[in-house]
């Protein structure tokens, strides 16, 4: 296939973009690097097939040739992005889904948008299953990206519904692994950082909050599965196994070998209590599975951020 990747030299999009051209698709990757940087599709620039194009998909996206799929990835993604940038986010979210969905529609391809668990916001329901519709709060600071994604999966539907385009939507959870910013604010590359450099980790509440983690090689195959596969979804792609943050930065001192102490500041507004993917659906209708345990996927983690 040709694919069309958004947010292709993101964190997630790079190694989307990297699994896609090892099976042997050809792939044009957009990008306008607001979050991400070229640096992570380098490698990827003298490979047979693949295109790197400069471009904000909030403009006008024409792609020219032939293309199969397109696969919607661009989006600010972690707290410190989106809450910097939130009319960017909402932009990409609306704007940029509509323009991705044109594309699509005109090129007769096959469209994918990844959502993220965010939809569910602070849960009232556990483990979140599918059909649960959410617990947001629409005027809160996180809401840009709540409902930016959430906007994206409704516009999704509705182009399917009204002009027959062959949809995937996917729900991601908390994915982790190398190409991480160090400065991206999340809670693995936080901690990280923070004990590599030997400087106390940051705990916002108590730590009991939980999380689920999966490793980006899982989830970039899931999301690549998906795309293949006959169901329109949404598909939560993510890891099961739940864990206490607090739990996160006893394993992350414990494979650095650092001796950071630990320090506690207030949750921030909305902050999710608790997060865990029922990928029951995933596992019927892909047979995917994650299989990378967390310990396993930090160790393989921890060394590109000695290298950053």
């Amino acid at each position: 296939m040709r694919v069309v990747v958004t947010g292709g030299a993101g964190f997630l999009g790079s190694h989307v973009c990297e699994l896609l051209l090892d099976r042997g698709d050809e792939v044009v990757a957009l990008d306008n690097l607001c979050t991400s940087t070229v640096d992570n599709v380098a490698h990827l620039m003298d490979r047979d097939g693949f295109r790197f194009v400069r471009h904000d998909v909030s403009q006008y996206v024409d792609v020219p040739g032939r293309v199969d799929a397109v696969m919607h990835l661009a989006s600010p993604a972690s707290p410190i992005d989106y809450l910097g940038l939130p009319i960017a986010t909402l932009k990409v979210g609306s704007v940029g889904t509509l323009n991705t969905l044109g594309l699509a529609r005109g090129k007769g391809a096959r469209y994918l948008f990844a959502s993220t668990s965010e939809v569910y916001g602070d849960p009232a329901v556990h483990p979140q299953g599918e059909d649960y519709w959410g617990n947001v709060n629409p005027v809160g600071v996180r809401s840009v990206y709540d409902e930016a994604k959430r906007f994206g999966e409704a516009v999704t539907m509705a182009y399917h519904r009204e002009h027959g385009i062959d949809v995937r939507i996917s729900r991601t959870f908390n994915t982790y692994g190398p190409r991480m910013r160090p400065d991206d604010g999340r809670v693995v590359s936080n901690f990280i950082v923070q004990a590599l450099a030997g400087t106390p980790l940051t705990i916002y509440g108590d730590g009991s909050q939980t999380r689920s983690f999966c490793y980006v090689d899982d989830q970039v195959r899931g999301l690549v599965a998906l795309l293949d596969s006959d169901h329109v979804g949404p598909v939560n792609i993510g890891n099961p196994d739940e864990f206490t943050v607090l739990e996160l930065a006893v394993t992350v001192l414990e494979l650095t070998g650092s001796a950071s102490e630990l320090v506690f500041k207030p949750l921030p507004q909305d902050d999710p209590t608790r997060r865990r993917p029922d990928i029951s659906l995933a596992a019927e209708v892909m047979a995917w599975k994650p299989e990378i345990s967390l310990r396993e996927g930090l160790t393989r983690t921890i060394p590109w951020f000695q290298a950053c």
